[in-house]
């Protein structure tokens, strides 16, 4: 088998994480995922301050603590840090390993980055084979732009293997150790419903290894000694995260999520077999980057009595100084009656801007908002001082032929790879939703919060959320996929009503999965959402109060 640890589930993940992964014990290749969607916005900006930029310039720093060991212990390091420039991150390693008197062999991976001059950014989502490639010549060192998460797993595994375009079921069951360890210790312990239930607590999760063998299966675990824990629910979990259907669409391969099997393997240890692979798209995705313009926020305390008149109020005045174009309220009703605590007592009252014009949604705004402190509502306060506008971006997706993208391995030695496209595709088409509901369950109920049976993820794709919510018995799915149709899940949630709603079925994961259609308008970078990328949507939807069946324990 080949044993591949994480080191960062995105860009500011925890900074030791490269030296705790080499020192913890045995690694043949340790990787790190530094982008998303609202990464590549970031980096385009730093891009376009500084053309030299576009990469994570963190990656540079944890580097330099621990190439060295790295080299000396032979574990080659897999990294998508390039971002817009995987040959400026190369360049610039190359730079660091001769200042720190190493010898490095490094490769990378370009391609992804499309011409469209109507965007900021514009980036294929590549695969796994240009990293094999870099691999196969013997570079200790692999940077990459935007190839798919799951691609720093595959890759390694297609070059320890010699996997070729149609060992399928080896790279659908590579993909999902992947899709396992991309987010790094969320597969670990973290951000999981029941962390009260770790040894740790949650405290500090370690970060994932996989040992993927040649057959593609894989056990997923971590470093002795380490936080959190590895189990079949943390594991499920993260398997639930920010997937639509049961056919997950790779540039490789399309993997069937409804054919994994998860068993215990011994303690922090899960095994991960039974993984079918279908023929990958014609297509690859493509993420597009824009600037949509300028925003600004300010929050109003409304305390005590007349809380919707007061909101009322702060709204006309607000209306009535800048015009009411881009504008939007929330207003949080968090405020209790009769209590002794001015924050208890308080509702808060959001005030968002989005504009072209970056005067209005700057002072302007956010002072027209402060001139409001002795002419408005008994009680005004804010929560800050008047603040400047910030850029946003909007993110939309789209696709591109496979055969047009010119998907480049560069060698340790600058020779150029092209990498052929797949040979045999399929079209893409769409799974069936499945509706829930279709055999009541009866039997005497009790009062008590949804979570008390059911663990939940959630996050965001574009402007959709995904939410996934698995039982911890055979009893409680066999309850669940029944009790939590669509319908159910508006009255629950009610914001999810008035949006298209996808619901899959993952029996093998005792799950269901839920694709909310537009509930992040047009992305994180762009959404005035109190929870912007829909991280809390399965723990809000855990802490409703339902009439549990009591056949059915935890």
């Amino acid at each position: 088998m080949i044993r591949i640890g994480n080191a960062s589930g995105f860009y500011g993940d925890r900074f030791t994480a490269w030296r705790e992964m080499l020192d913890g014990g045995e690694l043949d290749v340790l990787t790190g995922d530094y982008l998303a969607e609202l990464t590549m916005l970031i980096l385009g900006r730093d891009r376009l301050r500084d053309p030299g930029l576009g990469y994570a310039k963190t990656f540079l720093r944890q580097l330099e603590t621990c190439l060295g060991t790295a080299l000396d212990r032979g574990v080659r390091i897999v990294t998508n840090a390039g971002g817009l420039n995987p040959a400026g991150l190369a360049a610039a390693i190359e730079a660091l390993a001769g200042r720190l008197g190493l010898s490095a062999k490094v490769g990378y991976v370009e391609g992804d980055a499309l011409q469209r001059p109507d965007a900021l950014t514009a980036n294929a989502y590549l695969g796994a084979f240009g990293i094999a490639a870099c691999l196969d010549a013997g570079a200790d060192v692999v940077v990459t732009g935007r190839v798919t998460d799951a691609s720093l797993v595959v890759g390694p595994a297609i070059a320890r293997y010699g996997w070729g375009r149609g060992d399928l079921d080896e790279l659908a069951g590579a993909t999902v150790a992947g899709h396992l360890l991309e987010c790094g210790a969320q597969v670990t312990g973290g951000n999981f419903s029941f962390f009260t239930e770790l040894p740790d607590g949650g405290h500090r999760p370690g970060f994932p290894i996989a040992e993927v063998h040649a057959d593609g299966s894989s056990v997923v675990t971590k470093h002795p000694g380490t936080g959190g824990g590895v189990t079949v629910e943390t594991v499920t979990a993260q398997l639930l995260y920010e997937i639509g259907g049961p056919a997950y669409l790779g540039p490789d391969v399309v993997t069937r999520l409804d054919s994994v099997t998860l068993r215990p393997d011994g303690p922090d240890r899960v095994r991960v077999s039974g993984v079918r692979g279908t023929p990958p798209p014609a297509t690859l995705k493509v993420g597009v980057n824009n600037l949509g313009g300028f925003r600004n926020s300010m929050t109003f305390v409304l305390c005590g009595l007349d809380i919707e008149a007061k909101a009322a109020l702060v709204r006309g005045q607000i209306e009535e100084a800048v015009g009411k174009d881009g504008l939007k309220f929330t207003l949080a009703r968090t405020d209790h009656p009769d209590v002794a605590d001015t924050e208890v007592a308080s509702a808060l009252l959001h005030v968002h801007l989005r504009d072209g014009d970056r005067a209005r949604a700057g002072r302007a705004f956010s002072a027209a908002a402060v001139e409001l402190a002795l002419a408005s509502y008994p009680g005004c306060t804010l929560t800050t001082l008047p603040g400047d506008a910030t850029p946003y971006g909007v993110f939309t997706a789209d696709t591109v032929p496979q055969d047009e993208v010119a998907h480049v391995a560069v060698l340790p030695g600058g020779e150029r790879v092209s990498i052929a496209p797949p040979i045999h595709t399929a079209p893409t088409a769409d799974d069936e939703t499945v509706p829930g509901g279709d055999a009541a369950v009866d039997g005497p109920t009790r009062r008590g919060a949804l979570g008390e049976l059911v663990g939940a993820r959630s996050g965001d794709k574009g402007g959709d959320a995904n939410l996934g919510v698995w039982a911890r018995t055979d009893a409680g799915y066999a309850w669940l996929r029944t009790w939590l149709t669509v319908e159910r899940l508006a009255e629950l949630l009610p914001e999810t009503a008035s949006l298209s709603v996808r619901r899959y079925e993952l029996p093998n994961l005792r799950a269901v999965n839920f694709v909310i259609e537009g509930l992040l308008g047009a992305g994180v970078a762009a959404s005035t959402r109190f929870d912007p990328q829909a991280k809390a949507l399965g723990e809000l939807l855990r802490a409703r109060i339902v009439d549990l069946p009591t056949g059915v324990t935890r």
